[in-house]
This record gives C-alpha cells, structure tokens and sequence, in this order.
C-alpha cells in the first residue's frame, strides 16, 4: 500500500477533483480510444484493425497534451467518425472506481466546496454524466475547454482561479495525470494527490514525488 500521509481538513476550503482516472474509472477511457476507435475507424476505411491502429498511433502522439486531444469535435472532424454516437452507444462501460461514490457523499457534508475540474469535452461530460449523474456531488463542475488550455499547460490555472476564485494553499486537488499535478503544483496548490490505479485493469502506475493514493476512498 502507498504511504499518503493523512490530509488536514483543517487547513482546506476547496477540493477539486478530476474525472476520468479520479473518480471515473480510466479502463473505459483506455478501451474506448485504443479498442473501439480503432475498430471503428478500420470498418468505416476497409482496414485491418492493427493497420487502423499504426495509422492512428501518430495522430494521436502528435495533439497528446494538447486541448485537440481531449475535443471529441476534433476527433470527429479529424477521423470522420460520430464521436459523440459512439460514445452514447458504449455508455454501459462507464463505471466509477471503487469508492468514489462513498468519498463523494461524504465530502457533500463536509463543508468543503467541491468543484469538478476535467479536460473532457463539455460533450464528453454531459453524456458520462447522462450515465452515472457525477454533476450531482458538485458545487460547480469545469472541462478546460472553455479556458482555451488543458489542465498541464501553466495558461489554465490563472484562468481557472480567476473564475472560481478559490485561495490555492488552501485546496486539494486530486488527479492522476503527473504533468496536471506538476502544473498545479506550480501556480501554488497546496494540497496534491496522486492516483495510482487509474484503471482498475492495469497495475498501479508511479506518481514521482507526489504523495499517492489508490483511490480517493482513502482521503477520509
């Protein structure tokens, strides 16, 4: 088991929370860009599925980190394929981690405001949420659409701040994306954790020097 000392509640107003690999759990993610977009794309182009995913492999290495990554539009124009249709139509695998229901009623009457912060489509958040209702736990919820960067490049935070207007040393903020936790880090979040087991079918990942946690269960 990791070592994750004990947060301070205390000494915290805000959590913002991630979405997929934080509460929802990323092994829908994983299947869905590498399993099912490739099938897909190789049904609509007469392609073999390993020749569809050599050919995807590099349009999808080229926009990693960028907000084109996270834009189902962008895939769809890019790809010409219903991304939104496809998505709506795999709903069913949509599932949260373990745990993640319980820590969010809890943190409902903590006091705390809680505010969902993901780099998914506005889109892409709309339709999981037609699935599992995550909204329903928060006091407000964001993609990093809006603020015209994802949560890794420095350019978000200020922005996201300035419309949440929240005091940084005292939020926590809980992703499993090291290059977000290091851009948090560096505009001034107080309180970071990392998530080990993003998808519950691959083994843990490393969080560098970011204090982990297996699940968000284990911060109360």
């Amino acid at each position: 088991m990791p070592n994750h000392p004990a947060v301070d509640w205390s000494a915290i107003d805000t959590v913002l929370l991630d979405m997929d690999g934080t509460l929802l759990d990323l092994r829908y993610d994983n299947w869905f860009w590498l399993d099912l977009i490739p099938s897909r794309y190789a049904a609509a182009n007469g392609l073999e599925l390993a020749e569809a995913q050599v050919r995807l492999a590099p349009k999808f290495r080229e926009v990693a980190g960028t907000l084109q990554w996270y834009c189902i539009e962008y895939w769809a124009r890019e790809l010409d394929l219903d991304i939104r249709s496809i998505k709506r139509e795999s709903l069913a695998e949509v599932d949260f981690l373990p745990g993640a229901e319980e820590f969010l009623t809890k943190l409902q009457h903590s006091g705390k405001r809680c505010v969902l912060v993901t780099n998914a489509h506005p889109a892409t958040l709309a339709i999981k949420n037609e699935r599992v209702a995550l909204t329903r736990y928060f006091d407000a919820c964001y993609s990093s659409h809006p603020f015209e960067h994802p949560k890794e490049n420095a350019a978000f935070w200020p922005r996201f701040a300035a419309a949440e207007g929240f005091e940084p040393l005292r939020t926590l903020f809980v992703d499993d994306s090291l290059r977000v936790l290091k851009a948090a880090r560096d505009f001034g979040i107080g309180w970071l954790r990392a998530v080990r087991r993003p998808d519950s079918g691959r083994p843990a990942q490393a969080t560098g020097d970011f204090v982990a946690i297996d699940r968000v269960a284990d911060l109360m």
